[in-house]
Order: structure tokens, then sequence, then C-alpha cells
């Protein structure tokens, strides 16, 4: 616990990845804790002078991220910025990987201005996914400009695709859109790791999963789609998101303890 790092000022921007959606925990401001919220504990443990924000906000496209996020956290004077932005994107239909890229890299190109410290995550692979499997291409495309983007300013990549541990069901949240407290541990881990600060983290094991029938795995299917995947259709047509009338859990820079 004893290791220093660079960092004073960490700043997370993106949607219900970085807000901690999956990962519930009452005591932390809107009531998730989540991947940013387990680094930056990791990180103010290890320097009383640290500062962290947390503007994402579940259900945001790039597009408004880029608009209500970004000229906010460069306010905050961030020398650590996280961002992870595009997923909401790439699995509407008729969205173009290319095209979201390009917007994602002037945002990337306005935070570098300041000479911050840039953190991206590629997509998870989704081929378990029986819903979203249908847009793995166009992640793996989406994915791969991430990379170039990353490459051309010198921004770190947290590569989720190549993290095989969340092809485990137990990695996930019930709605299958999410990560569960064990997944965003996972990433939490590897996006130390990819910081290259060593942290108490341990893996973790988690209970065998149940065996079940080829009748029970749809049952469950279906049960799913009624409860997850139908209202989350409704709110695409009737363009409606979850984010509605939701404010950002950390606006403020204070010491992850405090």
């Amino acid at each position: 616990m004893s290791q220093l790092h660079p960092w004073s000022r960490y700043v997370a921007i993106g949607d219900s990845f970085t807000e901690g959606i999956g990962d519930p925990e009452p005591h932390s401001p809107g009531g998730h804790r989540g991947w940013a919220d387990r680094v930056a504990e990791q990180l103010g443990a290890r320097t009383d002078d640290f500062a962290y924000a947390n503007l994402a906000i579940r259900g945001r496209l790039l597009q408004q991220i880029i608009d209500e996020q970004l000229e906010p956290a460069l306010a905050l004077r961030p020398d650590l910025v996280t961002i992870s932005a595009g997923g909401n994107d790439i699995i509407r239909p008729g969205t173009d990987p290319d095209e979201v890229a390009l917007r994602f890299e002037r945002a990337i190109e306005r935070l570098g201005a300041q000479g911050a410290t840039i953190v991206m995550f590629t997509g998870p692979d989704i081929g378990m996914t029986p819903v979203l499997r249908r847009v793995r291409g166009k992640v793996a495309i989406y994915n791969e400009n991430l990379r170039a983007i990353a490459s051309r300013h010198d921004a770190l990549v947290v590569d989720m695709w190549a993290l095989r541990e969340l092809q485990d069901p137990r990695m996930w949240d019930p709605d299958r859109l999410h990560f569960s407290p064990l997944g965003h541990h996972t990433i939490a881990r590897a996006t130390l790791t990819t910081l290259g600060v060593e942290h108490d983290l341990e893996p973790l094991r988690p209970e065998p999963l149940p065996s079940r029938t080829w009748r029970e795995a749809r049952v469950h299917d279906i049960g799913w789609a009624r409860e997850y995947l139908v209202p989350w259709v409704v709110r695409r047509i009737r363009h409606q998101s979850s984010g509605d009338r939701i404010t950002a859990k950390r606006p403020q820079p204070l010491h992850p303890r405090g």
C-alpha cells in the first residue's frame, strides 16, 4: 500500500458502465459503486492529495457524453481521465462504428489538450450474449478504431475484449447488459494493471453456477426477455433513456473516502 503514483485528480466520464450500474451499494453516492469507484479508492489509498469525480450517467450516447460531460470534466483540471463511450451507439441498429470512432477521436483530442493521462476501454467480447452477439462484428470494428486512436494520441487502453474472464456469466448483471459486482471488480483490477499501479484487489473466485437443463435455460431466457429486453426496446421506440432525470453521482472532486 506504500507505492506512490503521479496522479492527484481523477475524473471519470461515460455511461452506465462508468457510473457503476450492476454494482449496487447503498452507501455509495448514487447508490452504485462500480469499477471507477474501486480504482479511485485504490489510488486514493496511496496519497492524501487525491480527488475523484465521476460525471458518467447511464444511457448516454457518445454525443451526449461529449456535449454534457467533456467541458465540465476539463474544468475540473484532471491529470487522469477515464472515458468509455460509444457502446450505446454501437448496439443500436444502423450505426456506423467508423463514424462513431471519428467523433470519439475528436473527444480524445480535446481531453488531451491539458496533458492528462487518458484511459480508454475496448468493448468486451459479447459473443456469448444471446441478443448482443448480433452486433459482435460492429464491436470488433469499433475496438480496432479505438486501439488506433489510442496509439495516435498516446492514450492507455484497458482491453476488455481480451479479458477472457468477462466471458463468465457471473461477471454480468441479470440484465445481461451491465456488469455484476464481480465484473466491476475484475475490470477495476485490469484498469489498475494498465495504469501500472500495484493494488490489493485479489482475484475473486465465484461460486459455481448451478447446472440447468436445456428447457430450464430456455425458460430463463424467456424470463430475461420479458423483464429486461422488452423494456429496453420500448424505451428505444419512445426515445427514452434510463438516464432521464439522472444527475452525475460525483460531480465535484473529493477524496474517494470523503
